[in-house]
């Protein structure tokens, strides 16, 4: 590779646009297969863990706490490294600054923008004070100003989908009351069905949040303190600072530009490349077999698959979909939901229970003795158990009620379940983003790697969303008591 950053005409083997989750992992993974890339980032900071800025908004890490690992030397950054043109027939691209870049591949890490809804009042290319979306580092830093300024009062939060909740109790953890409007007639639609979605608002509602469902936002009037939204029943909510978090494009628009095939998504194959051979596509602007991503899970596993077929070690990989678990990250909400509930014509077993007054729900779908989808929020101790399960079509055990209740069921332990990590087999998943097993993390402290910094390191365990790193704490503390050696 022949580059020069500080150059005007620079040549490089890989190009990547994007330094997001994808863009950040697909040179890491180069970089460990002995390729170097050019990577091109529009915003200007460091790569940063877009998944836990919801614990940033509640105060639970600080920006550091946030940031990727940099494991990429040749980085640009800021308005001026925005990439604004690709030149397919001469294999470049242009960023804002004018400087051209050469390469023999391009990567479209471009990731996906906040979507703001139309509403009267509201211009999306500018949007009034007190009004923020909710997407990156940036945004994260306007609301956390606003509300800074909005202590004791309410804020609002556009969307009731799983950024939306996160972002509404990161709020109301900073001491504000919080209002949630969300359009559809239950929360999280995607996920959950509208019995577990009456339990959660229950539970929101006992956090300081409350929510308005099947209700959509009519207008909105601000002034120099106050956002006044008026509801398409009428009614009219007024708030200090309001958050929308009503989902996100796939930013297409360099692709299209440059003549890829575009329909939700860059179009891709399983090899990850768009219809020009010399471009791939991963991550939340990608579309592969009709679906669009938006999870960090395939993003990493995408990125791997392009660093395996461009640094030549399986030029023929291919990316291949796995059933993905969604977690509700939020202080005093347990909400898991994985698989489908629906399957028509499938014959399927179904189990339900609710306990509303302690804020449990659980709802499993069994085809061919193995879980197919479930929801789980509340205290359930075999959460992890399930997500096993489904993680590997295992067989359900013949008492399905335990799965429901939380009982033991006498089988194998979890990262979850196991009274100490002495009882987890080796097999077991702890990090499902990065599908690092027990086995894994000991192997990683056998070979030197003697803290939990030094295992996140050579596991990349905890990177993703953030909800193994009490479970690989413990294991850490369990092995310096057996092996002797300090965390």
């Amino acid at each position: 590779m022949d580059e020069e950053l500080d150059g005007e005409i620079l040549t490089s083997d890989v190009v990547i646009v994007g330094y997001g989750m994808a863009g950040a992992r697909c040179a890491a993974e180069l970089g460990r297969r002995g390729v170097k890339a050019t990577v091109l980032g529009a915003e200007p900071h460091r790569a940063y863990n877009r998944i836990l800025l919801s614990n940033l908004l509640a105060g639970k890490v600080d920006e550091d706490g946030v940031r990727l690992p940099d494991a990429v030397e040749a980085v640009r950054t800021g308005d001026g490294a925005a990439v604004v043109a690709i030149n397919r027939e001469a294999q470049t691209v242009t960023c804002a600054d004018g400087t051209v870049i050469g390469y023999n591949h391009l990567v479209l890490a471009t990731g996906a923008g906040a979507w703001v809804p139309p509403v009267a009042g509201l211009d999306p290319t500018s949007l009034p004070p007190r009004v923020a979306v909710f997407r990156t580092l940036d945004d994260c830093r306007q609301i956390l100003t606003l509300a800074e300024g909005t202590a004791g009062r309410t804020a609002m939060v556009l969307g009731g989908g799983l950024l939306g909740l996160e972002a509404a109790r990161g709020l109301a953890t900073r001491g504000l009351a919080v209002e949630v409007v969300h359009p559809v007639g239950h929360l999280m639609e995607r996920q959950i069905d509208p019995d577990a979605s009456v339990i959660l608002a229950d539970t929101l509602a006992g956090l300081g949040i409350t929510v308005h469902t099947g209700v959509s936002a009519a207008s909105l009037a601000t002034t120099d303190d106050e956002v006044v939204l008026t509801l398409s029943d009428g009614r009219e909510l007024r708030a200090g600072l309001l958050v929308m978090a009503c989902g996100v494009r796939p930013e297409t628009s360099l692709a299209r530009a440059a003549g890829l095939v575009v329909e939700r998504g860059v179009v891709v194959d399983d090899r990850l490349r768009t219809s020009d051979r010399h471009i791939s596509a991963i991550g939340d602007c990608a579309q592969h077999r009709g679906e669009v991503g938006g999870l960090v899970a395939p993003a990493w596993a995408q990125a791997s698959v392009v660093a395996r077929v461009l640094s030549g070690e399986d030029p023929l990989a291919a990316y291949h979909p796995t059933p993905v678990v969604t977690r509700l990250k939020a202080n005093g909400i347990d909400l898991a939901s994985m698989g489908s509930l629906d399957g028509p014509g499938e014959p399927s077993e179904e189990l339900r229970f609710a306990d509303p007054s302690r804020g449990t729900y659980a709802r499993l779908r069994i085809c061919d003795g193995r879980v197919a989808g479930a929801v789980l929020l509340g205290d359930n101790p075999l959460v992890g158990q399930v997500i096993q399960l489904f993680d590997r079509g295992a067989p359900v055990p013949s008492d399905r009620r335990a799965l429901l209740l939380g009982r033991s069921l006498g089988g194998p332990a979890t990262a979850q379940t196991a009274p100490t990590p002495a009882l987890m087999p080796d097999a077991a998943t702890v990090c499902q983003c990065n599908a690092v097993s027990k086995g894994q993390i000991v192997r990683a402290w056998r070979a030197g790697g003697r803290d939990v910094a030094a295992i996140v390191t050579h596991t990349r365990a905890t990177t993703g969303c953030g909800t193994c790193t009490d479970a690989v704490c413990g294991i850490a503390d369990w092995l310096s008591t057996q092996e002797g050696s300090p965390v």
